[in-house]
């Protein structure tokens, strides 16, 4: 599946999220990078930190604000490649019960706006692409019934078209998740002999004499084959 695909994903809503804004006719009042202040005080307040205005919320509470209140909840992580981002964009754009009940709807199980074993085993049993069209589809007709229209459709049109192609591309070009190569073992270090690192003792004894005996044999051979000259 899919886990490893969040940080692309996130990426590529962040595209079209990017900035501050507080648009007089956006329901969500002021907002950076797509993080309303309502939602942007609920999770401090969950994190243990005080309040503050949504346009100082850094990188790192920007993903993790992400991934749990719409990755996970839509289980990016279960979902193909492709289908995680078509459905994560959504959840951002309309909130996860929602984007949830338009893949319910597309692969033909009951649109309780809560996904589980069910539509996860109805999405892997149904063409991914037909899938990604299908939603996308649908997700342009849900914004064309909105009031707001007039004022963001041409906006949503182009985001949609945007997360159209960008999850074909992930279907047929999946993430590949980073090679992880565990560490080598470190090197058992073994106690040393007693008599380890040591030069060897000179013979003593009767294999001494034996030894200077073989080399004074060799040296008289030499000089009776040889005259004493050197070769």
């Amino acid at each position: 599946m899919a886990s490893h695909s969040f940080d692309r994903s996130l990426k590529l809503v962040l595209v079209h999220e990017g900035g501050y804004s507080n648009h007089p006719k956006d329901p969500g009042g002021s907002t950076q990078n797509g993080v309303t202040q309502a939602t942007y005080d609920d999770y401090r307040k969950k994190s243990g930190k005080p309040a503050q205005d949504v346009r100082k919320i850094d990188y790192t509470e920007i993903y993790q604000l992400y991934k749990r209140n719409y990755w996970d909840r839509i289980q990016g992580d279960d979902l193909p490649a492709g289908v995680d981002y078509a459905v994560f964009d959504w959840a951002v754009n309309s909130g996860p019960k929602r984007a949830i009940i338009g893949l319910q709807r597309v692969v033909g199980v009951a649109d309780d706006g809560k996904l589980g074993p069910i539509t996860l085993a109805a999405v892997r049993g149904m063409d991914q692409a037909a899938i990604v069209n299908r939603l996308n589809d649908d997700r342009l007709t849900f914004f064309r019934q909105l009031s707001t229209w007039p004022t963001f459709g041409k906006g949503w049109s182009n985001r949609v078209a945007g997360v159209r192609k960008e999850a074909l591309a992930m279907i047929r070009v999946p993430v590949v998740p980073p090679v992880v190569i565990a560490p080598l073992p470190a090197p058992s270090l073994q106690p040393m002999a007693p008599n380890a690192g040591r030069p060897p003792v000179p013979p003593s004894g009767p294999l001494q004499a034996e030894l200077q005996g073989a080399g004074t044999g060799f040296v008289s051979w030499f000089k009776r084959t040889f005259g004493g000259k050197a070769v």
